[in-house]
């Protein structure tokens, strides 16, 4: 009696430890904790909707995700000390340049997934302003002020420190260092009033779908080149988390897809970023397919 109870317990103990196992979605890999967070960087656009997307992938796919609103620079450090698993907003060669060589040694770089991203200086397009030459003499229509970032961005340091110095600007304005909700609230304001402002910006981004602004041309090149935006990983991820960081190195996204999915965050679900990806994926419904698959 006592061997026959003995059996009975321990098939019973089996069948939960394989229950247990088969709990774990589709989470494959080995992983022994499928818990996944992902930096957001706090106001911008195209790593924000990326940022929620994946959010959404990996959660249909089994795994916990935790989502955590940072700027860059504590994101980069973040991700490098390993506290942060993906950041999916890294600008090289340029915009995060100074980022990528402090840390890259404790980073991997799963894959680009969008490659015509460009730092910019916008204006309204009634602006009488072509090119950042013609800001020379200016500053005063201006109140010296280009309307300027978060201080920790790419795009605030390359503005300030290399655009304004190459046009011969520097003393005459001076990058606001802000946040990005502050510059294109800024924007609008001014947009309504009719008025002139000049603001620091990047494609891609629904602001330039939703305002009629163009881009100051920069026939210097102080901005930058087109870039690539590419998606990192703490040092170890791809070893963890094996079939995620296969998916992450299909992952692309082109300019209509990225634009309709920053528009429904930033505009018709501001604050409500599930239901932006939920319209979003319905009206691409092979998308997830196309990189899990």
């Amino acid at each position: 009696m006592r061997f026959t109870a003995l059996a009975k317990i321990t098939a019973v103990a089996l069948s939960l430890t394989l229950a247990a196992t088969a709990c774990g979605g589709e989470s494959g890999g080995g992983e022994t904790d499928n818990t996944i967070t992902i930096g957001l960087p706090t106001g911008w656009a195209e790593g924000e909707a990326a940022s929620h997307l994946w959010e959404r992938i990996l959660k249909d796919k089994g795994y916990r995700v935790e989502v955590k609103g940072l700027d860059v620079g504590p994101l980069f450090t973040g991700v490098a000390k390993g506290d942060i698993d993906l950041f999916l907003d890294t600008w090289l060669p340029t915009t995060h340049e100074d980022y990528w060589k402090r840390y890259n040694k404790d980073l991997e770089q799963l894959g680009v997934w969008y490659s015509n991203a460009k730092l910019t200086i916008a204006v309204p397009s009634y602006s009488p302003l072509k090119s950042l030459e013609d800001l020379k003499g200016k500053g005063g229509d201006y109140g010296g002020k280009i309307i300027g970032i978060e201080s920790g961005s790419g795009l605030y340091r390359i503005s300030s420190t290399k655009m304004l110095p190459d046009y011969g600007l520097k003393g005459e304005y001076t990058v606001t260092a802000s946040s990005t909700a502050a510059m294109l609230a800024e924007l609008k304001k001014a947009l309504d009033a009719k008025k002139d402002i000049v603001v620091t910006l990047w494609r891609p981004h629904w602001a330039y779908a939703a305002y009629d602004i163009r881009d100051l041309e920069d026939p210097k090149g102080s901005m930058g080149g087109a870039e690539e935006i590419s998606s990192v990983a703490r040092k170890g991820f791809s070893k963890d988390f094996p079939d995620v960081a296969q998916w992450l190195k299909k992952f692309t996204m082109n300019d209509q897809q990225l634009g309709s999915l920053e528009d429904l965050l930033e505009n018709k679900y501001k604050g409500d970023p599930q239901k932006a990806v939920d319209e979003w994926l319905k009206a691409n419904p092979d998308f997830v397919s196309g990189i899990t698959g």
